[in-house]
């Protein structure tokens, strides 16, 4: 078979469905790509912010599309994306996703072998947490494609998935039951998985992910999308600099934001250098320290205090927490205005002015999927040009109110409010932890 050059489109009309969509970093990414997509959404205020932006959303749990109203899905729908929630396997999370990834990894294999919906779904119920379980609706999702008349029984041709590096060895296990066994219909893909740092895509965070990419077999070998700027070392830029390089106004700076890597002969080489906070928010006309209270992507290393010449630490929703530090002379800082939701958004690559709205707009950016970053996982899945950062600088455009109305009575079923079909936040709740038993007191 004849391998298919990087940069040549797979497929004439892809056409995206987003699981998990929170407020649109990926279906942004498709829009830079000029790729239509789906988004389903269960959290009201994620999505209130999509339809402020103009995305297509359905106000649903992904569960019961994929149970109730599967064959209501557009057929054209080929690509199938999405990155199912994390806090259970995600290092700031309790952990019990992780202790369950042999457990998750006997459903896959269910899953592929052609087990009832069923029966799966009667054994899920096991699970101390719910939502861990919802990392294999990808899956379920690619053999509903193949059982849909909708469809014509046609499996996706391209998928897409992103999560916390812990995911690492279930997207891996997926990789395995895709390649060697294929779903129940027969259909096979061919796939990568790996962990990336979304810095070395533009984004100014630092942010590890565990990503795969899978394609269809005939479509040729998958890859990983190149990256376009330097890692970030906490530990060679603190040798170099320090944290007192804010306060003594270092030549060196400067040197870590230049545009392009120049050697002696004035040609560019390798990667760009990473983005700074500073570059991501050029309205910040004071230079600026910004304090973290927890690690990134479970490095240590990322931990504490940032200057603005450097990246962001991970983005989560704790963003509005961070504490900003600005110049008043030479030696002295003050507490400044901490991140609004417009700058938070544009750490995470979100374009200026997007349309943040309804509660908890902090947890909506931090759980978003990097726009930049998803644009550089699309394009490589799909075969497309990488994006050009550029594009999503720009100020975005919100809906007018007349399409929001339109966005909504889709999504919602009414043009200005959540109907019976929505689900309700308290459905969504995970279990209470096991309470701690409390030590006898001394008497």
């Amino acid at each position: 078979m004849t391998s298919t050059p990087r940069h040549q489109p797979i497929l004439d009309k892809p056409f995206v469905l987003d699981l998990f969509a929170g407020p649109g970093g990926l279906d942004v990414a498709a829009h830079v790509l000029g790729v239509p997509s789906l988004g389903i959404e269960w959290d009201r205020s994620a999505c209130l912010t999509r339809y402020a932006a103009g995305l297509d959303t359905l106000h649903a749990d992904v569960s019961t599309v994929r149970r109730e109203a599967f064959e209501s899905l557009p057929p054209e729908i080929n690509v199938l994306a999405g990155g199912p929630p994390c806090q259970t396997y995600s290092v700031a999370g309790s952990g019990v996703g992780r202790k369950a990834l042999d457990e998750v990894k006997g459903y896959i294999e269910r899953l592929m072998a052609g087990n009832s919906d069923e029966k799966i779904d009667e054994k899920l119920k096991e699970l101390s947490d719910p939502r861990t379980a919802l990392v294999l609706e990808p899956l379920r999702y690619a053999i509903q494609a193949t059982r849909s008349p909708n469809r014509g029984n046609r499996p996706y041709d391209v998928i897409v998935l992103e999560q916390v590096p812990a995911v690492e060895a279930l997207w891996r296990h997926y990789a395995l039951v895709l390649e060697n066994i294929g779903l129940p219909d027969g259909t096979k893909y061919k796939v990568e998985v790996g962990v990336l740092d979304t810095e070395t895509y533009g984004v100014p965070q630092t942010r590890s992910r565990a990503v795969l990419i899978a394609r269809r077999e005939g479509l040729g070998e998958p890859f990983l999308p190149e990256p376009t700027h330097r890692a970030y070392e906490a530990k060679d830029w603190n040798r170099r600099n320090g944290q007192d390089a804010f306060l003594a106004h270092q030549p060196a700076l400067d040197d870590e934001i230049a545009p392009e890597p120049v050697t002696r002969r004035g040609k560019a080489e390798g990667p760009r250098p990473w983005v700074s906070m500073r570059m991501a928010l050029p309205g910040r006309e004071k230079p600026f320290l910004v304090r973290s209270n927890y690690g990134s992507s479970g490095h240590p290393g990322r931990r504490g205090v940032r200057t603005d010449q450097q990246p962001a630490a991970t983005v989560t929703g704790r963003i509005s927490r961070f504490v900003v530090f600005e110049h008043l002379d030479e030696n002295i800082v003050y507490e400044g205005p901490r991140f609004s939701m417009n700058e938070a958004g544009m750490l995470q690559s979100f374009p200026p002015e997007y349309p943040w709205s309804g509660t908890a707009q902090a947890q909506q950016v931090g759980n978003a999927v990097p726009p930049l970053f998803g644009a550089h996982l699309l394009s490589a899945a799909l075969g497309l040009p990488a994006p050009a950062p550029e594009a999503l600088r720009k100020p975005w455009v919100p809906a007018t109110e007349e399409q929001r109305a339109k966005l909504r009575s889709h999504g919602c079923g009414s043009a200005d409010d959540c109907t019976a079909r929505c689900p309700r936040p308290e459905d969504q709740t995970p279990p209470r932890s096991t309470p701690r038993k409390k030590k006898a007191s001394a008497e």
